[in-house]
C-alpha cells in the first residue's frame, strides 16, 4: 500500500485504540494526534499535557510522530530494522509504503510507548 491517504487511513485506527484516555487535539483527513491531558512533572517541569503520537500526510510520506522515544531513547532497541530504517531525526518515522509487517511493528511500538507512559504516570 503506497497511496499516502491509504497509509494514513491504515495507521490512524492504531492510534485511535488509545482514546480514551488519550485525546486528539487535531483530527482531520491529513493530521491526527493524541495527547494525555493529565498534568505531570517531567524533569522538574510542570506540564498540563503530554504529546503521545501523531500522523501527518506530507508531500511524499506520512509522518508518524512517536514521542515516547524522547522519554526513553532505549525504546529504539525494541524497534525492528524495517521500522528503525524509517526513523528520520529523533521521533519522526517517514512512512511511504505500508505492509502487514510494518503495520504490526508500529502497533507494537505504540503498545510499548503507551506502557511507558502508564509506568511514568503520564496517562
Amino acid at each position: 500500500m503506497n497511496d499516502l491517504q491509504a497509509v494514513f487511513a491504515a495507521l490512524k485506527p492504531l492510534l485511535q485504540a488509545y482514546q480514551p484516555p488519550l485525546v486528539p487535539k487535531a483530527d482531520t483527513e491529513s493530521y491526527f494526534d493524541l495527547w494525555s491531558l493529565k498534568p505531570v512533572v517531567i524533569e522538574g517541569r510542570k506540564k498540563k499535557e503530554v504529546f503521545f503520537a501523531g500522523l501527518i500526510i506530507q508531500k511524499d510520506f506520512v509522518g508518524f510522530y512517536f514521542m515516547p522515544i524522547y522519554a526513553d531513547t532505549d525504546l529504539k532497541t525494541v524497534f525492528k530494522p524495517e521500522l528503525l530504517r524509517l526513523l528520520k531525526g529523533k521521533s519522526c518515522f517517514h512512512v511511504k509504503k505500508l505492509d502487514d509487517e510494518l503495520l504490526r511493528q508500529i502497533e507494537a511500538a505504540l503498545k510499548v510507548g503507551y506502557a511507558l507512559y502508564q509506568e511514568r504516570g503520564w496517562v
